[in-house]
């Protein structure tokens, strides 16, 4: 595809692999001189079409539908684009030997903990930098769907087409992925099988850093099943988030007094053990269960890193008690309960208006 800056007006058609997509996502994909500032300059002033109708920068495109791009002047100072660096043998052997699953639209990849999902100010190592070497023989560079913390370790989707990231996305976004963490916590809970419902926001004075409770914070729900204690040392736990906010399950499972073996910035001294327990975080992402582009249901798991399987051995905890830790219909997400109720409430108000207007009507 040409250039973004041109002297004349131009079209361009949808492709199937970007539909779904918002439609600043298409400009970064396929004329990423654009910048979000120009499209959205574009769109305020009525230039940017959409099949001939005035289209914004979050409208998502179909397949087929025709995009109207105007002519702009170039930027005055435009970067160069930087090149990626080769990757060396072991950096793609490295990179392979995370991947666990592979079919023509998805990667999962186990990632281990300490390595990061995406780069940063003072990040060089991280799993997007390794992702040229998982493209095989897709036609585009792969594209990852979510991601992990850096201490994380576990299940990590990568899409291999463009059309495969949109899907992905819009199921993640509706909440129709299914997650299922492992985790060993300080203590037991004196609830075993719980739901925790507490608003989070970024903790002021942590630079973004790190989140905390607050009622004036996002909503963030998750679930927590107890399936194993030793003592009242510690207890394995599965954990279900409901919602993605950043270190959700670390900062809820800390706020009820339990916090994620190994986890000091949100527990303190109080999240490590003594002994031959390992002072790493205590926190796997066992279980993705996703719709998949190409029909039925990607449903994957990613076995331990090894520091967490010593620790499970070391204090008598049984890791096959995690396969179905939520046996039968998962519960329903809180906030999704009350948008239903709200609807079911809203149907039968409406139901009894009718039923007093057709008594009136017969009276």
């Amino acid at each position: 595809m040409s250039e973004a800056f041109s002297d004349e007006v131009r079209e361009f058609t949808v492709a199937s692999d970007d539909e779904g997509i918002r439609l600043d996502r298409w400009f970064k994909r396929h004329l990423p001189d654009a910048t979000f500032n120009i499209v959205s300059r574009w769109a305020r002033t009525g230039q940017l079409r959409l099949d001939g109708n005035r289209a914004k920068p979050g409208d998502r495109v179909a397949a087929g539908q025709l995009i109207r791009v105007p002519p702009a002047e170039p930027p005055k100072s435009a970067r160069p684009r930087t090149e990626r660096t080769p990757l060396s043998e072991d950096q793609t052997a490295f990179a392979r030997s995370l991947d666990f699953h592979r079919d023509k639209s998805a990667l999962v990849l186990n990632k281990p903990p300490g390595l990061a999902t995406q780069g940063g100010t003072r990040t060089k190592d991280h799993v997007d930098g390794l992702l040229d070497a998982l493209q095989y023989d897709a036609e585009s560079r792969p594209k990852l769907v979510h991601r992990l913390d850096k201490d994380t370790s576990g299940v990590l989707l990568v899409a291999r087409t463009p059309r495969a990231a949109a899907y992905f996305a819009r199921n993640f976004s509706t909440r129709k992925a299914i997650k299922i963490y492992w985790a060993i916590i300080v203590g037991v809970p004196d609830i075993h099988d719980g739901v925790i419902d507490l608003a989070l926001a970024k903790q002021p004075g942590s630079g973004g850093e790190k989140m905390h409770p607050d009622e004036e914070g996002q909503p963030a729900q998750t679930r927590y099943r107890v399936l194993e204690r030793a003592g009242n040392q510690a207890a394995f736990v599965a954990l279900q988030p409901y919602t993605g906010r950043t270190h959700q399950l670390r900062a809820h499972m800390a706020a009820i007094g339990h916090p994620i073996l190994g986890d000091g910035k949100y527990g303190g001294q109080g999240a490590f053990l003594t002994g031959a327990i390992s002072r790493k975080l205590h926190l796997h992402a066992r279980r993705l269960s996703v719709p998949h582009p190409d029909g039925g249901t990607l449903d994957v798991s990613a076995e331990l890193p090894e520091h967490f399987a010593d620790s499970l051995a070391h204090l008598g905890f049984h890791s096959e008690l995690g396969d179905d830790p939520f046996p039968g219909a998962p519960p329903e997400d809180p906030k999704q309960a009350r948008k239903r109720a709200a609807k079911a409430h809203a149907k039968d108000h409406r139901k009894a208006r009718r039923g007093e207007r057709r008594k009136r009507g017969r009276t």
